[in-house]
């Protein structure tokens, strides 16, 4: 416990840096995944064009070379921002096309008749889209939303690398300090665990109100 007790404010500092990432990483994330959902199933050819590139160009693209071309490329461009922006930005970005994905499934489980009986209504693409498709895929989505954004969390230790503070990177200052780092690994799990089981509790409470029943 002495690792803990001794350097509660470390871990404090990384488990309240790990927890800031998330939740703007997934905010942005659930906005852009939305987007392009939007546009992987648009009428119009050149945003379906849109939506698959960005899909197909983040979903095979390594999330610490993302973070490579973020982190140090859009600098080169006149775009200073801070570090945590930038993993934000990059977390973000990379955990959108797997929603988008996770959206669009569910738009696929809508009967097309539905979309066809709103259009007949006479209202157009987005509101068939926001009062009728949506409404309806919620449902049948909210888990793997959930799976994801649970995954953008652990994949937020990346950014430790790159001089952001969040929860991982505590590893370096205790072992420089001399600390076992076995417990330190420990306490750092057991942090993981808690933002994990936050997400997971969430997103079962939805799931249980909303989720289409079995």
């Amino acid at each position: 416990m002495n690792v803990l007790t001794e350097n509660f404010s470390t871990y404090g500092e990384g488990f309240l840096g790990t927890v800031e990432l998330t939740v703007y990483a997934s905010l942005l994330a659930l906005v852009l995944g939305f987007l392009m959902a939007s546009c992987r199933v648009a009428p119009v050819g050149s945003f379906r064009a849109i939506g698959t590139a960005w899909v197909t160009l983040l979903r095979n693209t390594p999330l610490t070379l993302l973070f490579f071309a973020v982190l140090l490329g859009l600098p080169r461009f006149g775009l200073v921002l801070p570090f945590k922006v930038f993993a934000v930005l990059a977390l973000g970005c990379y955990t959108s096309a797997f929603i988008c994905e996770a959206l669009r499934s569910g738009i696929n489980t809508v009967p097309k008749g539905q979309g066809e009986a709103a259009r007949s209504l006479g209202m157009n693409f987005g509101q068939t889209l926001s009062n009728v498709v949506l409404p309806q895929a919620f449902r049948s989505v909210i888990a793997p939303v959930g799976s994801n954004l649970i995954a953008l969390a652990k994949n937020s230790a990346i950014a430790g690398a790159f001089s952001v503070t969040e929860l991982l990177g505590t590893y370096k200052t205790l072992n420089e300090l001399g600390y076992s780092i076995i417990w330190t690994f420990v306490w750092i799990a057991i942090g993981y665990l808690i933002i994990t089981l936050a997400i997971s509790a969430i997103f079962n409470i939805l799931e249980k109100r909303w989720g289409v029943a079995r």
